[in-house]
């Protein structure tokens, strides 16, 4: 008898826990579960916890331990926040641990809504969800996208989402099969045109070790925070520039259930984002560039301008996620200012491409060395630096060139000699430029193939003289890229002078698209 009476002694506040206990509240959005259970009997102490699990189809998604808040009104609450992104629907079951002993206390369903809560009993609150209108998909602020409603739309063809917010949700499992088909992803802060190759499902899924069907693709476009924004200013008051865009974070990423991320590497390919632009430009004196978080400074990036429905508009081209604005410039040099490339030095001078030995000085005839295209090369490409490298010999680490030289190497634009030198200092061939500029436009995907070399620079009579790069040179003189040093001669052997990188690079660069 005396171990009965313990026995239920010890069971009374559990089960009296249980027969008062109840969701407060409960509020599913922006990805997030909070709200707050209650008892009128506080059964929980030292050892003892209440947990709210969350689940979705049968499947737990997460769990939390609810935290002891207030006594109030004869109960006591318990407050819970738990991540779950991309869900629709969710089942909460809120449980105590009471001498080693876990109860259940009550369950709730949710559904994922915009505003308001819902209250213990019921589900739902509705609002939200995806929805397709006119061949687009309206998204509420919480990002979340319909599974169902996405591979119907990618069915039919390449699709355009409209957010509510700065986040789109995109279930992985609605894009296996649609390769081929874009998605456009657009908001009051600019506009993100997502080829569905890009997400490398497989790998993002391992590296975050889960199935498939279980990631998301995050994508977000949203107005950089006020310190930023303030930092880009001054970054862009820095090189000479005025700021005529928001600062406007473009990111992907893959994500799983718990929130953990994973970056979407987007090779070569270079994806398509826009922001709009305050007035009108000169597209010769402004320029798209990246803010870049660590160094502080903005750089050029491949970007062309346009109107679209009275809206003066940046499109912006770059292999890889960051802040993004809009600068204009008017620089000038004095020695150019009678000289034949002073159109184009000025040009890419504005587009922060080029700079000048002084404040006031390019030496457009002065030869260039091949650490110095390096670096042009891969700030016109809108390259990512990489780390020094031991690569070659001659580079060391600490070197101003040894980034630049380690990333065009990386993207295979530029190469070294056979003796594992790379000669930074020596003065690069109008041969060596020709090849650089091709291989550029290979790695941006601009066909440059010709079918009989020969027969495009037959018209050169020192074309023998070519050692190497018989093909790249062709296939430059072919895009308009390199024209002969006279009618008839190439001078391939020649050393390149500042004035001639400028013009290659702004003809390389409009070849590309990549400016106008």
């Amino acid at each position: 008898m005396l171990s009965l009476m313990l026995i239920i002694a010890i069971m009374v506040p559990v089960l009296a826990f249980a027969a008062t206990a109840g969701f407060s509240t409960a509020k599913y959005e922006y990805g997030n579960v909070t709200g707050s259970v209650y008892s009128d009997v506080y059964a929980v102490g030292a050892g003892d916890s209440v947990y709210v699990y969350v689940y979705s189809g049968g499947s737990i998604v997460t769990s939390t331990t609810a935290t002891y808040d207030t006594y109030s009104d004869g109960k006591y609450y318990y407050n819970f926040n738990a991540s779950a992104i991309g869900y629709n629907t969710l089942d909460l079951v809120t449980k105590v641990t009471y001498n080693n002993t876990v109860s259940d206390l009550a369950t709730l369903t949710v559904n994922r809504v915009i505003t308001g809560n819902n209250s213990n009993g019921g589900g739902g609150g509705g609002g939200g969800g995806s929805s397709i209108s006119n061949g687009a998909i309206s998204v509420s602020s919480d990002g979340f996208v319909d599974p169902n409603t996405l591979s119907t739309a990618l069915t039919a063809g390449d699709i355009t989402l409209k957010l509510s917010g700065t986040v789109a949700l995109l279930p992985a499992s609605s894009l296996v099969g649609n390769g081929s088909k874009t998605i456009t992803v657009t908001n009051d802060f600019g506009t993100y045109v997502l080829p569905v190759s890009v997400f490398k499902l497989e790998a993002l899924a391992k590296a975050l070790n889960i199935e498939v069907k279980d990631l998301k693709i995050k994508v977000t476009i949203a107005k950089a925070d006020s310190t930023t924004s303030d930092a880009v200013k001054a970054a862009a008051t820095a090189v000479g520039g005025t700021q005529l865009a928001d600062a406007v974070d473009f990111n992907v990423v893959g994500i799983d259930k718990d929130g953990k991320t994973t970056s979407v590497d987007f090779g070569k390919t270079y994806v398509s984002r826009s922001v709009n632009v305050s007035k009108a430009v000169d597209a010769s004196k402004t320029t798209g560039v990246l803010y870049n978080e660590t160094t502080k400074k903005v750089s050029f990036v491949p970007a062309t301008f346009t109107t679209v429905d009275g809206k003066n508009v940046a499109n912006i081209k770059r292999n890889g996620n960051s802040i993004y604005t809009v600068v204009e410039s008017n620089k000038s040099f004095a020695d150019i200012a009678s000289h034949w490339s002073k159109t184009d030095v000025e040009l890419l001078a504005n587009k922060l491409v080029v700079e000048g030995s002084t404040d006031t000085t390019f030496e457009p005839e002065r030869n260039i060395t091949r650490a110095e295209f390096a670096a042009l090369a891969v700030r016109s490409l809108g390259l990512t630096s990489a780390a020094p490298a031991s690569t070659f010999s001659d580079v060391k680490s600490d070197a101003w060139y040894a980034s630049s030289v380690a990333t065009a190497t990386y993207a295979g634009i530029i190469n070294g000699y056979e003796d594992n030198t790379f000669r930074p200092d020596a003065q690069i061939t109008r041969e060596e430029l020709a090849a650089i500029v091709i291989r550029a436009m290979d790695y941006a995907s601009i066909s440059t193939n010709v079918t009989d070399p020969q027969s495009v620079l037959s018209k050169f009579k020192d074309s023998n003289k070519i050692v190497w790069a018989q093909k790249e040179i062709a296939a430059a003189v072919n895009a308009g890229i390199i024209n002969g040093l006279t009618d008839d001669t190439i001078g391939s052997a020649s050393k390149a002078t500042r004035a001639q990188s400028a013009t290659m690079l702004k003809r390389f660069l409009s070849t590309a698209n990549f400016i106008n």
